[in-house]
């Protein structure tokens, strides 16, 4: 079975002043250091045990795929060690591994050796390869013929034909078409059912929370934080935004961790569901009607305001949202002091199971502008189907059969 563990990592580059430099610490004899170093990840520590799924996120130039080159030996750290048990296999710069000139199944024969697949395994592998990948014929042209996707696809067969221990994936699935990924994380799926340990880098925010078991943020350079993934990705949700005054607060209870961010210039005071009756409820039937209620507190003025809420199911997985400004409605000019309702109406069509709202108060469109209030895990409630048809899913469609027989 496969584990990582990654201790004390850290990765820095050599900078020299001049070129001249560079040839003389190379040249000249002595001891001398003419350079600086320049650090672009340090105190990387973590653990990935056997069966465990875990997601890597952060911003472009966070580190993510250096990060991912080190654990795989294609990079060597600066400091630190890792530690990797089973067989491993990885899936990162799209092409990496690929001979442009050779065809599609020599670099299939050539991949697969460089796992440590013997030549007549590969020769049983090789129809159901090119079944996957649904290549066909072009498994015989030369790979600098085919397009980013089906370099990807091709690549992603080679290095799940045989269920790794350790199956290693940077953003390549991408590229793909909507089929194919969803094709992909099928498979990964399956293998994690198997016992496959994955180590996944993403900006797919459903796809870390629906396959994870933790998530890792990266900022520059460090772990800011890791843990479950939706109070991750909530983190890493209030990092987003404009860091003027921004603060970012996590609390955890009951084994749920809030987080809470923005700069406050407004203030949400209370937010909570209620029913056609006035009274605050937690617990809705399916296709009920509600109003989510909230105040919203003035503390200094503001350009212009908008209001949205967010309904996530139990994995943190965005459900439904809009906001003021999708609905043409954004305060403007708002003074200190002052103290707005906002009621939103909206009918439950939801599944049985339990849900979240997290809601928020910004500048323009989206909060990634200007924040000044953003709550997850605002309200937690239930849904039940009381007089509906059963069904399945996280959405009621109301239908109507008709069956014509002649």
């Amino acid at each position: 079975m496969g584990t990582i563990i990654v201790s004390n990592l850290g990765k820095a580059y050599k900078q020299y002043p001049t070129k001249l430099a560079r040839l003389a610490e190379w040249l000249i004899p002595g001891n001398q250091v003419r350079h600086c170093l320049k650090w672009v990840m340090q105190d990387i520590n973590f653990t990935v045990n056997s069966g465990e799924a875990v997601g890597i996120i952060g911003i472009n130039g966070a580190g993510k795929s250096t990060l991912l080159k080190m654990i795989t030996g294609t990079t060597q750290p600066t400091t630190g060690s890792i530690e990797m048990t089973g067989r491993v296999a990885a899936l990162l710069e799209l092409g990496m591994g690929f001979h442009p000139d050779f065809t599609g199944r020599e670099n299939v024969y050539m991949s697969a050796q460089l796992l440590g697949i013997k030549s007549n395994e590969i020769d049983a592998l090789l129809p159901s390869i090119i079944a996957f990948a649904e290549i066909n014929d072009y498994i015989d042209q030369p790979v600098r013929v085919y397009s980013s996707g089906m370099q990807m696809r091709l690549a992603f067969s080679v290095a799940t034909a045989v269920r790794p221990d350790i199956l290693i994936i940077d953003e390549a699935l991408s590229v793909g078409d909507a089929y194919f990924q969803h094709k992909s994380f099928e498979r990964i799926r399956e293998y994690r059912t198997q016992g496959t340990t994955l180590l996944i880098v993403s900006h797919d925010k459903q796809a870390i929370q629906s396959i994870c078991d933790k998530a890792i943020l990266l900022s520059d350079g460090k772990i800011a934080m890791q843990g479950k993934p939706e109070a991750v990705m909530d983190y890493y949700n209030a990092l987003l935004a404009d860091n003027t005054g921004l603060t970012v607060e996590q609390n955890t209870s009951e084994n749920i961790t809030k987080t809470s961010s923005g700069s406050k210039c407004v203030e949400i005071m209370h937010c909570a569901i209620y029913n056609e009756e006035n009274n605050q409820i937690e617990l809705i039937a399916t296709g009920q009607h509600v109003k989510l209620k909230a105040i919203l507190h003035v503390h200094q003025e503001v350009e212009n305001l908008v209001f949205g809420f967010l309904i996530k199911n139990r994995l943190g997985q965005d459900i439904f949202g809009t906001n003021t400004y999708q609905h043409k409605k954004v305060l403007s000019n708002i003074k200190k002091g002052k103290t707005i309702e906002c009621i939103i109406d909206f009918n439950v069509n939801l599944g049985e199971g339990s849900y979240s709202v997290s809601v928020a108060a910004h500048r323009d469109k989206i909060h990634i502008g200007s924040n000044y209030d953003w709550q997850d895990l605002a309200i937690i409630f239930n849904v039940i189907n009381v007089d509906k048809e059963v069904f399945v899913g996280s959405a009621w469609l109301p239908t109507e059969i008709n069956l014509n027989l002649n």
